[in-house]
């Protein structure tokens, strides 16, 4: 699993230092602090160690970085991606398995990495990223949009992630821990995704019947993804599953379970990413840390910088969590008066 990371100007990360990393892991901001941008980074050098050396993939190792970095990005050129009014040049260096991945260039740079260094072994696994909105709906418009239109507008994330979906259901044996997350997200949802190959297009079933996207919920569908992944082995135990907003239109009752079936999905070795500023979430994580014992280390993104925080030690300090107890306290005044 990734088990730390050092960015230097990379767009609005200007220095992070985020060390012995787990299986859960928690990013946590302000909208604009850098969440998903932080989350865009560790994705892009995942996928490509993955991508390197795979089947017939020509490309080097710096090549296939630098088409990461300017489709998920899409930045003009990739020096635009070095933070503004910086002097020195973006750094970018984490551990996979003990192994080193870095790289490192200026504001000039355009269409070549010369500084790249990758000690990561070729990887049969796949990373993904969960963005704050689902693409189920939108897959087929993805997919012209990148691979025929090759146009700027859904970045690499969404376009891994429908290419992903894409796949058809798996017809060997699945994990067993799988098997039963899928269950709990069945039960979660009340259904599952199925895609109807004749018709061409994703469906909503839940027992017998079966909906149209259109008149499916959002939350349903976006949760729905992680089991249609698991179902297709695109997932599997060494996987790395980046999650953006895993709260957005979700309830609180079935953020809570969705985070409890993930817990249980990172103890066969998927190790997970969440971004968030929902209270929710940061909650749940800390109650799964307190009563199962993982480690959740935290990530604080802050006007003056970073702080780093483990919720198996207590709530972060943090202006998400400072609100949510104000707001509690405030209700408490309301009720004693």
């Amino acid at each position: 699993m990734l088990n730390d990371v050092r960015i230097k100007n990379f767009g609005p990360l200007v220095d992070i230092d985020w060390a012995n990393l787990g299986a859960l892991n928690l990013v946590i901001g302000d909208n604009g602090s850098g969440k998903t941008f932080l989350l865009k980074a560790l994705y892009s050098a995942m996928r490509t160690a993955e991508a390197y050396q795979r089947g017939d993939e020509p490309g080097s190792v710096a090549d296939i970085l630098l088409e990461k970095l300017y489709w998920t990005f899409q930045a003009d050129k990739i020096g635009d991606l070095v933070s503004k009014g910086s002097t020195g040049p973006l750094s970018f260096a984490m551990q996979f398995d003990a192994r080193k991945f870095s790289y490192s260039f200026g504001r000039d740079t355009t269409r070549q990495i010369s500084v790249v260094e990758n000690e990561i072994s070729p990887r049969a696994s796949d990373s993904v990223f969960s963005p704050a909105k689902e693409v189920v709906s939108i897959q087929d418009i993805i997919l012209e949009s990148r691979e025929r239109g090759t146009k700027f507008g859904f970045d690499d994330t969404y376009l891994d992630l429908a290419r992903a979906l894409r796949r058809l259901p798996g017809t060997g044996e699945n994990h067993a821990a799988f098997v039963k997350a899928r269950r709990g997200l069945e039960s979660t949802l009340g259904g599952r995704l199925e895609y109807d190959e004749k018709g061409q297009k994703w469906q909503f079933k839940r027992g017998n019947q079966k909906f149209p996207m259109g008149v499916t919920a959002e939350g349903i569908k976006k949760v729905a993804i992680l089991d249609s992944l698991l179902a297709n082995h695109y997932l599997d135990e060494s996987s790395v599953v980046f999650f953006d907003e895993p709260e957005s239109a979700l309830h609180p009752v079935a953020i809570s379970k969705l985070l409890d079936i993930i817990a249980g999905l990172a103890e066969t070795g998927i190790q997970f990413f969440f971004a968030t500023h929902s209270y929710f979430v940061v909650k749940k994580l800390y109650l799964i840390a307190q009563t199962k014992g993982p480690s959740v280390p935290v990530l604080s993104l802050r006007d003056d910088g970073f702080q780093c925080n483990d919720l198996k030690n207590g709530m972060p300090d943090n202006p998400i969590i400072d609100e949510s107890i104000r707001l509690y306290q405030e209700e408490v005044e309301l009720a004693l008066q």
